[in-house]
C-alpha cells in the first residue's frame, strides 16, 4: 500500500502495513517507509 512519507516528502511504498481501528471506530493502516524506515499512518481501510 502506498502512503505519504513525511520525511522523504514523496508517497512510498508502506512495509509491514497492519490495519488498525481508531478511537472513533474508522479503519486505518500503519507501516513504516521502505526508505527511511519512518513511521507511516493512512486513514481509510
Amino acid at each position: 500500500m502506498e502512503a505519504y512519507c513525511v520525511k522523504c516528502k514523496q508517497k512510498r511504498e508502506m512495509k509491514d502495513a497492519k490495519q488498525v481501528t481508531m478511537k472513533n471506530g474508522k479503519k486505518a493502516t500503519t507501516g513504516s517507509c521502505t526508505s527511511c524506515g519512518t513511521k507511516m499512518f493512512k486513514i481509510g481501510g
